[in-house]
């Protein structure tokens, strides 16, 4: 039976963790190329460069949590 008052187990706690600072990664990286596109600082851009560097994103903040969380 599991209580709502307990804590999740330590590897539940590291997945999320992980999870949450490449998501929040990925949405600072696409917010920032989309703001330089909307003022104009890169004047034109491939999609599949957006798509590079949100994968890029995600990558970096799954191998930032994983060295943060050891």
């Amino acid at each position: 039976m599991i209580f709502v008052n307990q804590p999740p187990n330590p590897e539940t706690r590291r997945f999320l963790y992980i999870v949450g600072v490449a998501v929040g990664l990925a949405f600072l990286m696409t917010a920032l190329v989309y703001f330089l596109l909307g003022i104009g600082v890169i004047k034109a851009i491939s999609t599949y460069v957006v798509w590079a560097i949100i994968l890029f994103s995600i990558g970096a903040g799954i191998l930032s949590g994983v060295v943060t969380r050891r």
